[in-house]
């Protein structure tokens, strides 16, 4: 597999950066995790507008899902070669309304499906997309949020989503060769349980999952990313980096 980091930023964009997107790529499928504040602009650096294969939302947050309005106006009113076959999109509950509330001026409008298949995912569910299997575990946040585990031909990839502590994260995360954790707060600083966590507790999340290696990801303009970087390397004996857009690893 291969991971590119699309966006990377949390909250709102920063100057360098979109907000949270990713692209996995493995023979020649693509999987984009997430569509953020200003990603679809910056996917087009890193693959075709109309190559991506499927999509997983993590949540419904604007940072991490709302450039699929965008999407939907590229692949709806396609110019040359009229309008695109459908991709499939999982997401949790009511994704297709979020989405088309936040496009269209009657939340009935159903256009979207004529170009986005939705499923509804839930804890556990455990989905096919070409050569990847990709299971979905529900983690802490204010609203109904997912990390995600990414398999291919043995090699593990897990995006934590947006998530304050849990075990469940931990258990999603095990054994990863790459762990992509969000760690929007600064230990000593937020002290909010079930929204975000810090760069310390993605570290020990990561020791506690036995994951290879640590990105940390989602890192608000804010936040000072050194500062978590320190934290988590003071708990995860792995290597640890941050999350850069632009950024290739293979897995």
């Amino acid at each position: 597999m291969k991971l590119t980091v699309v966006g990377c930023s949390g909250s709102f964009p920063s100057a360098d950066s979109a907000c949270s997107s990713y692209l996995i790529e493995a023979e020649g499928y693509r999987l984009l995790l997430d569509l953020g504040n200003g990603a679809l602009g910056e996917l087009q650096r890193y693959c075709g507008l109309y190559d991506v294969d499927a999509i997983a939302l993590s949540h419904l947050h604007p940072d991490h899902c709302i450039d699929m309005c965008g999407y939907f106006v590229a692949r709806y009113y396609r110019y040359e070669g009229g309008r695109c076959a459908q991709i499939p999109v999982y997401g949790p509950e009511g994704t297709e309304r979020r989405l088309t509330t936040a496009y269209a001026d009657t939340p009935s409008e159903k256009s979207m499906s004529e170009v986005f298949e939705f499923h509804t995912i839930g804890e556990g569910s455990v989905f096919e997309v070409g050569p990847l299997r990709v299971t979905a575990g529900r983690v802490v946040h204010p609203v109904e949020t997912y990390g995600f585990r990414v398999e291919h031909e043995g090699r593990t990839f897990c995006y934590s989503g947006d998530s304050g502590r849990c075990d469940s994260l931990s258990r999603l995360a095990a054994g990863a060769d790459l762990f992509l954790c969000e760690a929007s707060f600064t230990h000593g600083k937020e002290d909010l349980p079930d929204v975000h966590l810090n760069g310390r507790q993605a570290g020990e999340c990561a020791a506690r999952a036995g994951a290879e290696r640590l990105v940390l990801t989602h890192i608000p303009p804010w936040t000072d990313g050194q500062v978590n970087l320190c934290d988590a390397k003071a708990v995860f004996d792995g290597p640890v980096e941050l999350a850069r857009p632009g950024a290739v690893y293979e897995i």
